[in-house]
Order: C-alpha cells, then structure tokens, then sequence
C-alpha cells in the first residue's frame, strides 16, 4: 500500500529587515572597498581599487557623489633656484610638515559646479583646497650638516611653495583630480577606481565619500585602506628603522665583503 506524503508546512514569510526599511525615508550614502588591504613587494607596479557604494534618496532632487583619499602625511623639503650675482644656486631648504603623501579626488562632475568655494575650503575637498600642515612657529634645524627652515610664516611666498609641493606630486602621479571618476551604474548605485602608483607610500589612507545636494553636504560615508610591505621587503625596512647602526654596519661589512670576493675571483694571475 503507498501512503499518501504529509502536506508541506506553510511558508512563512519573513520579515523585511529594519535598516533596509529605514534608510527609505533617510537620506544617506554608503560606501565600500573591494580591497582594503594593498600588499607592496619587490614586484609591485601598482594598484587599482574599486570604490563602491550606493545613495538613498527618498526624495527626487539630484545628488552628486564626491570621493577624496589622502595618504600617510610625510615632511617635504623643497628648495629653489636664485640667481645671486650672476650664478644660480640653491635656496635655503624649506620643509613642509604635514603634506599628504598621496591625494585624489573624483567626482561625478567638476568640483566647483557641486559646491561653491567656500564650502569646499571648509571641507578640505580638492587639491586647490588641499590642507598641508606647517607649524605654528617657525624654527631652524640641522639634519646632516644643513639648516632646514620648518615653513610656517611665509607670507605671500607660501602658496607660491605650497603650489611647487602640488606639482611635484601631480608629476609623480600622486595627486590626481578626476572630474568625472564618479559613475552610476544603476539608479543609486556608484563605483570610483582609486589608482595607486608605484611610488605610492606605505601606511594608513582616509577615504571620504561625501554626498552633496544644493551644494550642501548631508552625509559622508568614511572609510581605511592600509598600504604595507610584504615578504623580505618588509623585515629589511623594520629592521632598518629599528636598528639604524647595526643595519648600516652590516651594509658596510657586506659591501667590503662583495669587493674582497670579486677581486679574489677576478684578479690576474
């Protein structure tokens, strides 16, 4: 005899999720990263990564989305060509503190046609409104024989050295400024291509994604990208940094070596 199968139990339908429920009536912008971890080693020619995220806009007035990433801050020393009585020589060195070792910014459009000048000033949104930190007094100091002047009051000379720093790095591909880096994929849905060169620093990076409406910001979405040495590359730096005598001193005896081995192995008889 073949008995009939138990009826299957009812569905039951779940509930909607509350956070997705919510953010109907918010406006906010949420932001992620394909790969938030860059490994560096002897072969690394680059990086490319994916930024992605979505808007949600309740609401039908348009929205621009702004992404900004700086890197680790480093000092920059800069120095500049004078003519004194017919021969051209160096400037007294002058240090920046505080400028961001790499800076790019992309945009679903150009910047100033999001937001007006002084709201992007504030903000710290832009290469033109790039903050590069100098100290509050100025001081002189020597590292390896030569005076360094630490810029803080340069009068109207800094944004003339403040402008070298921005192009030396542009040159490098360090900063950059992509007016249309921002694209829609879907309705709400974005994604940016951060391009880190070869010559990229190593250490902690700040995304800022900004979302923008009538020239206004009303949510910003922040995010980390760690960039790090890998393998044998990475223990040599520690090591160096750490130890900077005992690195130095096995440099030299290893050079004194290798020069000792290559006259014994070319030498004539």
């Amino acid at each position: 005899m073949i008995q009939a199968l138990p009826p299957p139990p009812p569905a039951v339908e779940a509930p909607a999720p509350e956070r997705s429920a919510a953010t109907q009536s918010e406006l906010r912008v949420a932001a992620a990263l394909t790969d938030a971890r860059v490994s560096v080693d002897s072969g690394f020619s680059g990086a490319s990564i994916v930024l992605y995220g979505a808007v949600f806009n309740p609401g039908d007035d348009p929205t621009d989305v702004v992404v900004v990433v700086r890197g680790p801050d480093a000092p920059v020393r800069l120095v500049k060509k004078t003519r004194n009585m017919g021969v051209w020589l160096n400037s007294r060195p002058v240090v920046f503190e505080g400028a961001p070792g790499f800076y790019m910014t992309a945009s679903t459009r150009p910047l100033a046609d999001i937001a007006d000048f002084g709201e992007l000033r504030r903000l710290g949104v832009g290469v033109d409104h790039l903050r590069i930190n100098a100290p509050e007094e100025s001081r002189t100091v020597t590292r390896y024989g030569v005076r360094d002047v630490v810029v803080s009051r340069l009068g109207e000379d800094y944004l003339d050295w403040r402008r070298a720093v921005i192009r030396l790095r542009e040159g490098a591909a360090l900063y950059n400024t992509d007016p249309e880096g921002v694209r829609f994929v879907d309705r709400g849905l974005f994604r940016a291509e951060i391009e880190l060169p070869a010559v990229a620093p190593t250490g902690q990076y700040f995304a800022e994604v900004w979302l923008f409406q009538d020239g206004d910001p009303v949510s910003v979405s922040n995010l980390t990208l760690t960039v790090e040495k890998v393998g044998i590359e990475r223990d040599i730096f520690e090591f160096a940094h750490n130890r900077p005598w005992t690195y130095g001193i096995l440099c030299v005896l290893l050079a004194a070596f290798t020069g000792w081995g290559a006259s014994r192995i070319f030498r004539r008889d």
